[in-house]
């Protein structure tokens, strides 16, 4: 059974009020930082990112780096500490909700996750759309079924509670592994956009392509489903 828990220090997420907005129904409303909270299940506790998960981010991050070519995953105490410090600020400006994913047996932190790309069009208080993404996790808990659960998790946040219409989810165009596990979800595919974001672990700023996978609300009750199913 997979659950979702409020972190001791995280207010409930209130209800979208569209009347709350200052630009009318349709307009934009202003964006502010989505709240932190804790989402449980039996294999993964997706907790608020924070400075006191560095080091075993760090120590995470070590244990086998031969899968993050195309993914950014800070290498050190000052790169992971540096890395935790924006996500923050990003936090801070509505841009990200970040969650340090912890493995539910060990109590010991395995990688991150977290919402990005917040968009907000209908003029409510809650997004409208978001994407998952800046997803790693330690070599040790991948293909674990940490990652599914972290997924039925934001996913069921995404549409139970902030009820979004849609969810993006987002990787290189060249990684096929990551390609793989987005479909296993039951995304659908809704195409390439080229020169979108800037590579990984390049000595030179180079552009990627990206491969653009979504759900959208009225599928959320079959892809449920079929995590659920896995997940059993």
């Amino acid at each position: 059974m997979v659950t979702l828990a409020m972190s001791r220090h995280a207010s409930p997420v209130p209800e979208p009020d569209a009347s709350r907005s200052g630009s009318g129904r349709y307009g934009c409303s202003v964006p502010t930082p989505l709240r932190p909270i804790t989402l449980t299940g039996r294999h993964v506790v997706l907790t608020p990112l924070s400075p006191d998960h560095v080091a075993g981010l760090v120590e995470a991050a070590s244990i086998d780096r031969s899968t993050y070519a195309l993914t950014l995953v800070p290498d050190g105490h000052d790169a992971m500490a540096a890395y935790v410090d924006q996500l923050l600020a990003d936090h801070g400006a509505a841009k990200v909700l970040p969650f340090t994913q912890i493995d539910a047996r060990s109590g010991r932190p395995v990688g991150c996750t977290r919402f990005l790309d917040l968009q907000w069009w209908s003029g409510r208080d809650a997004p409208d759309e978001v994407e998952i993404g800046g997803t790693w996790l330690a070599g040790s808990a991948q293909r674990t079924g940490i990652n599914t659960e972290a997924k039925r998790l934001l996913l069921a946040h995404a549409f139970d509670v902030l009820d979004v219409w849609r969810v993006a989810i987002c990787t290189d165009a060249e990684n096929t592994r990551s390609r793989v596990a987005i479909e296993r979800i039951g995304a659908t595919f809704e195409g390439v956009l080229r020169n979108h974001r800037a590579k990984y672990n390049t000595a030179t700023p180079q552009a990627r392509d990206t491969a653009v996978y979504s759900i959208v609300r009225q599928e959320w009750p079959a892809v449920r489903a079929g995590l659920d199913a896995r997940l059993a």
